[in-house]
This record gives structure tokens, sequence and C-alpha cells, in this order.
């Protein structure tokens, strides 16, 4: 029996949608393919990185934070003494972003997120450098290392943990009454202390406010005021003909006659004292002279010895003074 060779509806449905199914697939590749970048042509550049911790082959590398290739390769260097060399890491970047990536261009390794996935990241270069060739370096610039901010953050978190324990003791301490604080806090002899005090206050306050008293009347009554008010007034009066230059202060204080005189007399009396001290007369001898001062003492004392003989014997000095005719 010969088999049919018309194709039924059913196996037309099926063809039909076999061939929606490729066709979303092949639709779907082509996407993805778009996404990622995976039709595109690209141009290899290298960079070194002391430690790639993170980063892996088939990574993400970004231009300006867009998605603009892949690493295609990490290679471990030969040992050297240059510890930031270590790794060779060869990136396969969009070749229509060319333009953007020249030699003041970096390579910066970064994660998505905080604790997400390394990507290698390039900045844009500017116009005054050149454009990057297939093959060049890119420089490294030091990026965070988030594992070393974890572990600042451990520590940090232990201290807080520490320092939660402190509080703990210290507010245990003071809810219990012990130290200073705690009593200030928790007992009520401070309190009634306080208490008395604002009592004693009240009771002074109502002391002073009584009419009679000496703060009362400072408080209400007006005859000190009024008193300082006319004593203000007298001294704005006296301060004004002090100033008026008519009497005895104000000449003192604005007149410079008396002062020309007092600084010509003292002008003469320091002319007279040169002489005294510089001279040559007798007054200036007898100030500097020794030999003339103790000549004048010894003529003093001839002098008192001789009038001391005459109250004793007058007649030896008058003997033949006297005639008799």
């Amino acid at each position: 029996m010969k088999r049919s060779t018309f194709i039924t509806w059913d196996q037309l449905k099926v063809g039909l949608m076999i061939l929606v199914a490729l066709a979303v697939v092949a639709g779907a590749v082509l996407k993805l393919g778009q996404a990622v970048n995976l039709f595109t042509k690209r141009y290899d550049l290298v960079t070194f990185l002391p430690n790639a911790s993170g980063l892996r082959e088939g990574g993400s590398v970004t231009v300006a934070g867009q998605l603009a290739g892949v690493v295609k390769a990490i290679d471990f260097q030969p040992p050297t003494t240059d510890t930031m060399h270590t790794l060779k890491v060869t990136v396969a970047v969009d070749v229509n972003l060319k333009p953007h990536i020249r030699g003041d261009s970096y390579a910066k390794l970064r994660t998505l997120g905080l604790l997400g996935d390394k990507i290698l990241d390039i900045s844009p270069g500017t116009p005054r450098a050149d454009v990057l060739q297939p093959g060049d370096t890119l420089r490294l610039k030091e990026s965070l290392d988030y594992e070393q901010v974890i572990g600042q953050a451990a520590g940090a978190v232990g201290d807080m943990v520490q320092l939660t324990h402190d509080l703990r003791a210290i507010t245990g301490g003071i809810v219990r009454g012990e130290g200073t604080m705690g009593q200030l806090l928790m007992s009520n002899t401070l309190y009634d202390q306080l208490n008395g005090t604002l009592t004693q206050a009240n009771s002074l306050m109502r002391r002073l406010q009584q009419p009679n008293g000496t703060f009362g009347k400072l408080v209400d009554d007006p005859t000190l005021y009024n008193k300082l008010a006319s004593l203000t007034t007298s001294m704005d009066s006296l301060l004004h003909s002090v100033q008026s230059q008519q009497g005895t202060l104000g000449k003192l204080m604005t007149d410079t006659t008396l002062y020309v005189h007092i600084v010509g007399v003292t002008t003469t009396a320091d002319s007279l004292l040169k002489l005294l001290t510089t001279g040559n007369g007798f007054a200036a001898k007898m100030l500097s002279d020794h030999e003339l001062y103790d000549k004048l003492n010894k003529s003093i004392t001839d002098l008192n010895e001789i009038l001391a003989d005459v109250r004793k014997n007058p007649g030896k000095y008058t003997k033949g003074m006297i005639k008799v005719f």
C-alpha cells in the first residue's frame, strides 16, 4: 500500500511551530549577542596587575562604566622584583570605542556592587593624547581593596561591640547607684537638698521683696535713683565747668602758659645745677673742693675756740683797749 504524499494539517501545524521556535531562538541569540557584543569586532589591549583577585577570563570590560569588551586572558609574568607586574591581563575591546581609549586612559579594577564580580573599567582619554593601538599597554590606577575595607569594618564592629559592653557596664553601675553619677541619678539625698535649697531661695526672695528692706527699696523706691541722677547731673556740670577754660582746673587742662613757665624754670634749674657741678665759682668749689671744705671747717673750729676763750678770759683780749685820761 502506497503511503500518502500529502501533508496533513496536523503535520503542517507542527512544522510551523518548529519554524516559529527556531525564529524565536535565533532572535534571542541575536539580541543576546548584541547585548554582550558577541558579534562586535574587537582589538586587544594589555594591562598589568599586582593581584587580580575576583577577576576571571571572560569577565566584563567597561569603558566609562559601559560594557565594551571582555577579559581575554590572564597570564603570570616571570618572577621579578616588580610586584606591580605580576599578572598580564589581555582585554578585547570594541573597536568602535578605539577613539575614546588614548594614552592618558587608565584601567582600574572595580567591583559590581559591594560584593559583586570584579570587572576592569577603562577611563576615556582626552584629545591631547594619542589613540592606543592594538597590543598597547594601559596604565593601571590603584583601586579600592574591598577585602581590606571589610576587614577594617570588622575591626570597627568589634570596637563597637566592646564599646557597647563598656557602656552597658557604665549604665548598669549608674542604675545601681554606684559612683557620683549613680548617686546623682538614683539617690534621693540630692533631690532633698536641692528642694531645701530652693525653699530657702524662695524665702530669701520673699524677704528681698519686702518694701521696708534695703533690697526692697532698691527695687521699688526711686529715691536712690533720683539721687544718683542728680549726682550724675552735678558731675556733668562740674566736668563742663572744668572744660570751660575759665577756672584753675580748666586752665591747667587747656592753657599751656603754666607748662611753658614750668619748662622754663626746669631749664634754668638744670643750667644752675650744671654750673654748680661743673663750674669754677665759689658755689661749685663748695660742692666739689674738699680742701676748701677742710679749711673752712678748720677756720670755724679755730674761731669757736677763740670765742670760747674770750668768754672765759675777756680781760686777756681787752687789756690795753680801755685807757683812763
